[in-house]
């Protein structure tokens, strides 16, 4: 990196702290590459992103409270500048089409290397695009999802054993709509009921 250069500024999110430890220790060997920040969930990456502006967030999927999605989807409103890319174990067809719709830049999986990640965090910072093959792969062999926007969401919040009218008070609907979705929902997944159809929604990453 030449004098006149300035390294990419980069917030490492991830609720392992381990993990995130040591890819912040094996980052910051990178000559153009600079931890700004560390957070341990979806809403400390908000704050500390709000806080550092990061060139680049790197963003665990499965984070407590907001996911790596949802945190991609408000930073590109709050902070557009702020480039973002999903780390996950879980490559999920749905997560890979989610992450893409919110505008993230990078879809990695949590073997890379840490050159490899290195290489795809300035990859994202010049404005290019990066999914990793094998989870591209696996996203157009698992197909779309057959679910509503609304059949997901009420599944998804009856995939923890929520009764339905838990579910109609935070959805803001009736218990009777609430049934009706959830029954089609159930209907198009050819699941027996709405917990076996939210784990089969959610192994196929559509919830």
């Amino acid at each position: 990196m030449g004098p006149e250069a300035v390294a990419i500024r980069v917030l490492l999110a991830d609720d392992e702290h381990l993990i995130r430890g040591a890819l912040a220790a094996l980052l910051a060997l990178e000559d153009d590459l600079t931890i700004v920040a560390e957070a341990a969930s979806g809403s400390e990456a908000l704050a500390m992103a709000r806080a550092h502006r990061p060139d680049v967030a790197v963003l665990d999927l499965q984070m407590p409270g907001v996911d790596g999605v949802r945190v991609a989807a408000t930073l590109r409103d709050s902070l557009p500048e702020c480039r973002t890319m999903i780390v996950t174990s879980h490559g999920r067809p749905g997560h890979l089409k989610r992450a893409l719709a919110a505008g993230v830049r990078g879809f990695v999986p949590k073997t890379a290397s840490a050159e490899q990640l290195a290489e795809i965090i300035r990859t994202v910072h010049s404005g290019n695009r990066y999914v990793d093959p094998e989870l591209a792969a696996d996203a157009i062999s698992a197909g779309d999802s057959p679910l509503s926007a609304r059949e997901a969401e009420l599944l998804e919040l009856a995939a923890d054993g929520a009764p339905v009218a838990e579910i109609a008070k935070k959805a803001s609907l009736t218990q009777g709509t609430v049934r009706n979705y959830l029954s089609a929902a159930v209907a198009k997944l050819g699941a027996e009921n709405r917990h076996t159809a939210a784990r089969m929604a959610r192994e196929r990453g559509w919830i």
